[in-house]
């Protein structure tokens, strides 16, 4: 079993906003994105790039996935941030508004040019055709990408669906994503919650994305981080649960068994391979505890 990052929680932070930069070091959350594209105005991208340059020399904080989200391919500022890439030399690139499997393509060939086959891809998904192209756009690049990212603001304007803090009528696009990735490996990483005060609400949507499969949540505010990390972190009595399923195999009794007795329900195999990748991901979780 080969898990190899935690991505509970996905702080995205405009790559100019040099002071929100400085404070990643003392956040807890999972992943990074360092944001070149909707976040940072036309005439703040080269300050920008130059400013996540100094960043990335300084060197960010260990242990943290790093991923930055250029502007498409087709704008005038793509081949700048691909630049601004090769310098930094991130774990992952995050292209915006991908549609087709070529949109991811596009991007690879730049990278694979520059030397950077190394620098994996993550795609977010905010179209129409992005959700209905999901399964194809992630089939094609099962063994680069590494993440779907849901964008539900871009989503909700171009389906014309008001902004409301009730997410149902968007569920069947967003599960349809979260098959989409589970398929082929890949990781499901739910949309930002725009209101970032109202913490007893954002708790309650890292919740239905859990339940909905999302591995973790794209977050816009360094207040969003502890909820996430909880809700979409294995809790002790899912860890509790987990090892009574694998020291119950791990028995004597149950050796050949496909099916045995655990507290009083038939558990079988394919639930201590689960429990198994639970006990995996706690330990992550662990350890990344001071």
């Amino acid at each position: 079993m080969t898990i190899s990052n935690l991505r509970r929680s996905v702080l995205c932070l405009p790559a100019s906003n040099g002071k929100a930069l400085a404070k990643l070091a003392i956040l807890d959350c999972d992943a990074t994105i360092y944001d070149l594209e909707d976040a940072v105005a036309p005439d703040m991208k080269a300050q920008a790039r130059a400013a996540l340059a100094g960043h990335f020399a300084a060197g960010p904080k260990p242990g943290v996935e790093q991923i930055i989200r250029i502007n498409g391919l087709s704008t005038p500022w793509g081949g700048d941030d691909l630049a601004a890439v090769a310098g930094c030399r991130p774990d992952a690139v995050l292209v915006p508004k991908v549609e087709h499997a070529r949109d991811l393509a596009a991007v690879a060939e730049r990278l694979d040019a520059a030397g950077l086959s190394g620098i994996r891809l993550m795609a977010m998904i905010e179209t129409p055709k992005g959700v209905i192209n999901a399964a194809s756009i992630a089939e094609a690049h099962a063994s680069r990408l590494c993440a779907l990212v849901v964008g539900l603001n871009d989503l909700r304007k171009e389906t014309r669906v008001p902004r409301s803090p009730d997410r149902r009528v968007l569920h069947p696009w967003l599960m349809q994503v979260v098959l989409a990735a589970r398929a082929y490996g890949i990781a499901p990483i739910d949309a930002v919650s725009n209101d970032f005060r109202d913490l007893a609400a954002f708790d309650a949507e890292c919740a239905e994305g859990r339940a909905m499969g999302f591995d973790g949540k794209m977050l816009i505010h360094p207040a969003q981080i502890e909820a996430a990390n909880r809700r979409f972190g294995p809790s002790e009595e899912e860890i509790a649960a987990a090892e009574r399923i694998v020291a119950a195999f791990a028995r004597p009794e149950a050796a050949g068994q496909g099916a045995i007795n655990v507290d009083g329900e038939m558990v079988e195999r394919l639930h201590l391979a689960e429990a198994e990748r639970l006990l995996t991901l706690a330990s992550m979780k662990r350890m990344e505890t001071p």
